[in-house]
């Protein structure tokens, strides 16, 4: 199983666009009981990988509960990225 963060990364290679929840969706199965599976930890891993290159902000909305939602997406230079050093998604 891969380090937690670089599962969120990889996600990205799979889906055009995620907010914190939506990748909680996903990864919930595999990594539910990691102590890094909590919204703020995953807030900012998303954040931090925006902030290096690797993912860009495509929208912004509120949820049901007027809660700020941030969807990213991957960049062609994080694909580049994540495929080299972390391995590209199985077909």
């Amino acid at each position: 199983m891969l380090p937690f963060n670089y599962a969120i990364l990889q996600l990205f290679l799979r889906i055009d666009e995620a907010d914190t929840g939506a990748v909680m969706e996903q990864l919930e199965n595999a990594y539910q009981k990691s102590r890094q599976f909590k919204k703020p930890v995953i807030t900012e891993a998303l954040m931090t990988a925006e902030a290096n290159g690797l993912l860009e902000e495509t929208r912004y909305d509120l949820d049901g509960e007027q809660r700020l939602r941030v969807f990213y997406r991957v960049t062609d230079e994080g694909r580049a990225m994540i495929e080299t050093y972390i391995g590209a998604v199985e077909a």
